[in-house]
């Protein structure tokens, strides 16, 4: 006799590869964009609030456990002097993506311009000011580096976007 449940077996959740990490939690209305690129293309991430002048040592600490706990990308936003994504690149063999964010007078110029002038040995990848979704992207193509399923799933994303260019129609002059 066989026992047929109808129950749902709950799938422990995936430990994440992908770090997105903010310096203030009013850096999320942007970064949590790098989430939803993270989420459409199915990659499991954590996010947090990790502040380079407020909380250093839980930064660092961050940054140098990261890659034991099993992250292989980390992501990083931060708006005026904009030191997080510098600093945690400092402390981990990881990669960083730097995202400035737009904030104040200069709106993102300023970090920018910080999180872009690394000096040799450190290196921050930078995406365009207040472009989260694409520091995502980005992170699930170098993870995807070692996971030929993940970029089958960012090929199908590029492909989706093909398609809805070549959906529209300007209207006649």
């Amino acid at each position: 006799m066989s026992i047929i449940t109808t129950t749902p077996v709950e799938r422990p959740p995936e430990a994440p590869v992908v770090a997105v990490i903010m310096g203030s939690d009013s850096d999320y209305p942007v970064m949590k964009e790098a989430g939803a690129a993270l989420e459409r293309l199915d990659v499991p991430f954590e996010m947090s609030i990790v502040s380079a002048h407020r909380t250093p040592q839980e930064m660092a600490d961050f940054a140098r456990t990261a890659r034991d706990r099993g992250l292989r990308a980390i992501i990083a936003g931060a708006g005026g002097a904009a030191h997080l994504p510098g600093m945690v690149a400092a402390q981990t063999e990881l990669p960083v993506i730097g995202v400035p964010v737009p904030i104040g007078y200069l709106q993102g110029q300023d970090a920018l311009h910080s999180i872009v002038q690394m000096p040799k040995g450190v290196p921050v990848a930078t995406v365009a000011i207040g472009n989260a979704f694409n520091a995502g992207l980005l992170a699930a193509q170098i993870v995807g580096a070692g996971d030929s399923a993940l970029l089958d799933r960012v090929a199908a994303y590029k492909r989706e976007l093909r398609e809805l260019v070549l959906a529209k129609c300007l209207p006649k002059p």
